[in-house]
């Protein structure tokens, strides 16, 4: 007679490896999708607030857009040609390069010698920081009409001050270059403590053994700053020059508040490439389509100045490491050869010949007892 077992009831350990399995997988998910969704919300405010406008305004280019009417038909390429045979169009690149050049260069140098200052162990460090920043707090606009007024041709402090030194006034809202001048004075005066507070950062973040090891070797200020802190300032270096491009680029606060007028000169001498935008978009042409246009060229500028400053900084930064990596290959082959160091020669065994000495060795004055001087049984 066949017995019959049980039937086995069902438990959930059976269905427990599948549980497992699939909260490794959610585990998994989470280590490889977290990190995206955690920095997702900036390229979502990017992609609406940056990209898209980009993209718009490119679209804007090629259509015969007006301030009033609206949309009108496509024209393609006509916009940009248009731009480019206005001569208004060149004066404005030439002022935008001229006032980039004159505020972006002896800004990053001045920073970088400040920050060297603040960087030094002198009183009050906290005090010269803060003091440091502060044009940064001022309101571009303000900044604009006192230096307006500091720059007046007629009544102006600074042509007081050159009248009694002796120096014939200068026409700083008539003249090209010095109304370019006192436009980046005004860049300068608001940006420097910016870059100087960056900089003082990354002197900070250098390693104080470097310091320790050039004054080890003799090197005074002057040259452990050309020797240890400019160049573990390369990347940050980078960093500023190319913010400062960016930023050079598309100055409109200043030149715009130069003046009461706001147009950039009556022979437009300091009006830059993004008042011209305004000019084009909101003036008398009323035409978006070319405004459009002009903001689409300053932005292929921008970009191709700005690779191109990547470019070199990074060829310098590399130079320099090269340099520094050949200069130790140069004194590891010019060093003089480093001498074995001398080694006891092994004694011979042998009959006869005495072995090294011993804390156990017995003294010569002592009786005999079956031992030799040297320690050794007969």
């Amino acid at each position: 007679m066949a017995v019959l077992s049980p039937p086995k009831p069902s438990t959930d350990e059976e269905r427990t490896p599948r549980r497992i399995a699939f909260r490794q997988k959610r585990g998994k998910w989470d280590v490889k999708l977290s990190p995206y969704l955690y920095i997702s919300p900036f390229f979502v405010l990017f992609a609406i607030t940056g990209l898209f406008p980009l993209v718009y305004t490119a679209w804007v280019s090629v259509h015969d857009w007006n301030l009033l009417i609206g949309q009108g038909e496509m024209v393609g390429l006509q916009n940009y040609v248009d731009v480019l045979h206005q001569p208004n169009f060149w004066k404005a690149l030439r002022n935008t390069f001229s006032i980039f050049l004159l505020s972006s260069v002896p800004q990053v140098i001045i920073a970088i010698i400040l920050a060297a200052l603040l960087d030094a162990n002198i009183r009050a460090k906290t005090f010269w920081r803060m003091g440091v920043l502060l044009p940064y707090v001022v309101a571009p606009v303000a900044v604009g009409l006192i230096f307006g007024r500091l720059f007046a041709d007629q009544s102006g402090t600074i042509n007081a001050v050159l009248d009694i030194i002796g120096v014939d006034p200068v026409r700083w809202h008539a003249e090209i270059l010095p109304s370019h001048f006192a436009i980046a004075t005004m860049v300068n005066f608001r940006w420097t403590g910016y870059n100087t507070l960056i900089f003082l950062a990354a002197m900070q973040a250098v390693p104080r053994e470097l310091y320790e090891a050039a004054i080890i070797d003799g090197a005074g200020r002057l040259r452990q700053f050309f020797s240890v802190t400019v160049p573990q300032l390369r990347a940050t270096i980078i960093f500023v020059v190319i913010t400062s491009t960016i930023g050079g680029l598309q100055i409109f606060d200043e030149p715009r508040m130069f003046d009461p007028s706001g147009m950039g000169g009556a022979d437009r001498q300091w009006m830059t490439l993004t008042m011209y935008i305004y000019e084009l978009g909101w003036g008398n042409q009323k035409s978006f389509g070319r405004a459009a246009a002009v903001a689409w060229i300053l932005f292929l500028l921008i970009v191709v100045i700005g690779v191109l400053n990547f470019l070199i900084t990074r060829r310098i930064s590399s130079s320099g490491t090269r340099a520094v990596a050949r200069a130790k290959k140069k004194s590891l082959r010019e060093a003089p050869p480093t001498p074995p160091a001398p080694t006891a020669p092994l004694a011979p065994t042998g009959v006869g010949v005495p072995a090294a000495a011993d804390p156990t060795t017995q003294p010569d004055d002592l009786p005999d007892n079956g031992t030799t001087t040297t320690g050794r049984t007969r």
